[in-house]
């Protein structure tokens, strides 16, 4: 299967060979180094606009219709804009120099407003998700966004993690916010080395789901919702349990901790979606307007999924007695 997996692209490829085949750094950031030249890497990087944004846009393309065809319920959203393709060249491990020397930062301060009220790029908005990616893209390119960072911890929600609802009254948390949230303020805490109060912040929001086992409710244990095992790749803004089991593998890297034994029947549902041969299927990305496509058809084995299913369980059963 190592071998299956590390016949891919190099944005898949380096984390194949420093986290399952544990090959030495001068091997992995080798392949890592060739996202800039060459497949998926190399594409998006071809596609970016001269003002420093992609398809015209923060979070929709220039070209958007919000009262078309394309905006129906159904019709999922396009993921061509500025931050999902940012969000793409970050998680695949896109050296930030490469776009540092494009002054990307500096050309969407200038040019990239968001679609909420034309508020600046950098500033965030008020949506959980987008400035949890915002801050994530942000420290990545080496910009000041501790002003977003602020908002998280004014905006937790009394039962301790976040909803892009907020704005509309909810006082309850939503599974996929707080994900998403939780990612963003890790992200900043990988590269700066946190505050007390964002450590605070996460351990609030991981306590959120740790408390509903990951994936169910907290009145009745029963499943959130039918999502949660729903693996799809890209994972994009939506929730399932091997998306947030990859975000406490990755929190105990930084914070030294051992998994959470409460994360257990999630593991087990990850366990159970592994097929015979050691890989893990295609659930389907959600619909919408994409560059291109970067994994499997649905219903065929995925790289991207595996590879995450390979690495959670690995982290726990090393961990976990």
């Amino acid at each position: 299967m190592t071998e299956w997996l590390r016949d891919s692209d190099p944005a898949l490829r380096w984390q194949v060979e420093r986290d399952l085949a544990h090959e030495p750094p001068e091997v992995w950031e080798a392949t890592r180094a060739r996202i800039a030249t060459e497949g998926f890497g190399e594409r998006l990087l071809a596609l970016q606009d001269p003002d420093g944004q992609w398809a015209g846009g923060a979070f929709f393309p220039a070209d958007f219709d919000f009262h078309g065809p394309e905006a129906a319920e159904d019709a999922g959203q396009p993921w061509t804009a500025t931050t999902w393709t940012l969000n793409s060249l970050r998680e695949w491990g896109l050296d930030a120099d490469i776009l540092r020397e494009r002054r990307t930062a500096e050309l969407l301060a200038e040019n990239s407003r968001w679609e909420y009220e034309n508020l600046p790029y950098w500033g965030g908005e008020v949506d959980c998700c987008i400035n949890a990616w915002t801050v994530a893209n942000g420290v990545w390119l080496g910009v000041d966004v501790t002003g977003i960072v602020g908002w998280f911890l004014e905006h937790r929600l009394p039962d301790g993690g976040w909803n892009c609802e907020w704005v509309d009254g909810s006082e309850r948390s939503s599974f996929h916010s707080t994900l998403n949230s939780l990612k963003g303020l890790l992200a900043y805490d990988i590269a700066t080395g946190g505050t007390d109060a964002t450590r605070a912040a996460r351990c609030s929001g991981e306590e959120y789901l740790l408390r509903r086992g990951l994936f169910r409710r907290l009145s009745t244990g029963e499943p959130v919702a039918p999502w949660v095992d729903r693996f799809g790749y890209p994972f994009r803004w939506c929730y399932n349990v091997l998306n947030a089991a990859e975000y406490f593998r990755q929190a105990s890297l930084l914070d030294g901790t051992r998994p959470d034994r409460r994360m257990a029947d999630a593991i087990e549902l990850i366990r159970a979606a592994r097929q015979p041969d050691g890989t893990w299927l295609q659930a389907g990305r959600q619909p919408g307007r994409v560059w291109f496509e970067v994994d499997a058809p649905t219903g065929e084995p995925s790289r991207w999924l595996t590879l995450f299913g390979t690495r959670v369980l690995a982290w726990w059963d090393s961990q976990t007695p």
